[in-house]
């Protein structure tokens, strides 16, 4: 099941300029000073997303903190346990996210950032990707569904669907970090009629990265790949287009930065243009039964495999 939002703007539109950050990201949610510096940033680096026209700013898995596990679940001799999630100063990551709403309405931006998500107790939180309107207002929020062995084992509780969100026409999938893993999800989003995957991730993998642009490839949309400021010189924030090429990316210096690129679904760019137009959907034909008409049972010299 999907969580399908109304489309924000007047109308449908054929060019979205999205904009990928990298901030800083921190890795004790106890800490008060690290979490206001952290949303600071986030406001800094949106008032810049704005300046330079974009209609979405996205921001890495953890935006506001992403808790360390060493911080949250070290037990005794330095094994893990169960995360003590009563530690967590919620109220200041609250403060900051709906400092972050606010300034989204005020800049007339859409902003999805990543941050941890209380539940009811004694019940973990969610590890999140929350989607804030151009009006400031909290749309929708996607929970990780595909945790890592860590998370699942003494973090997080999972989530359970997709999410889908509308802006001006286009259309936006969620995930995060090791999600990227599990190709079927990146399918789904395909199914769903994405015309973008936000990909938010804490993690300094080359290959990750590589496997953002494979789904590019194969599934002829464009994803938005965010990492935390401290990992870019492994692999900075960027932007694949259909068909698997960067569009931009943010500076490998290990600083708060903005790769800015438009998702036009007119491009006259060859490899966009053949993604979009011809690929996307001859794929989706050929797993509809495209061939079934044109296969020839009964035919020896096809069922016979022992002969040249």
């Amino acid at each position: 099941m999907t969580d399908d939002i109304a489309q924000g703007g007047p109308g449908p539109a054929r060019t979205l300029r999205l904009a990928v950050a990298q901030s800083t990201v921190p890795g004790d949610p106890t800490e008060p000073g690290a979490l206001r510096e952290s949303g600071a940033e986030v406001r800094g680096l949106m008032r810049e997303a704005s300046a330079a026209g974009a209609r979405l700013v996205q921001f890495p898995e953890g935006a506001i903190t992403y808790p360390s596990r060493d911080v949250m679940c070290s037990g005794p001799s330095g094994t893990l346990s169960a995360a003590d999630w009563s530690r967590v100063r919620w109220d200041v990551l609250r403060e900051e996210a709906e400092s972050i709403a606010r300034l989204a309405g005020r800049l007339g931006l859409w902003v999805a950032f990543g941050s941890i998500h209380p539940l009811t107790r004694p019940n973990r939180p969610h590890n999140s990707l929350y989607v804030v309107s151009d009006q400031g207002r909290l749309v929708t929020r996607y929970d990780k569904r595909l945790l890592s062995n860590t998370e699942v084992s003494f973090m997080y509780a999972p989530g359970s669907s997709p999410v889908v969100f509308e802006i001006d026409g286009l259309r936006f999938g969620c995930a995060l970090c090791i999600e990227a893993e599990f190709p079927e999800m990146f399918a789904e989003y395909e199914r769903l009629d994405v015309h973008c995957v936000l990909l938010s991730v804490m993690v300094d993998d080359a290959a990750r990265a590589v496997v953002a642009q494979a789904y590019g490839r194969l599934y002829g949309y464009w994803l938005g790949y965010s990492v935390p400021a401290q990992f870019s010189a492994t692999v900075p924030s960027g932007i694949v287009a259909p068909g698997g090429r960067w569009l931009a990316r943010c500076p490998a210096d290990g600083r708060p930065a903005l790769a800015v690129a438009d998702l036009d679904l007119d491009a006259p760019d060859a490899d966009i243009d053949v993604s979009v137009r011809l690929a996307r959907p001859w794929r989706r034909r050929a797993r509809a039964g495209l061939y079934d008409d044109h296969r020839v049972p009964g035919d020896r010299r096809s069922e016979t495999r022992t002969t040249f």
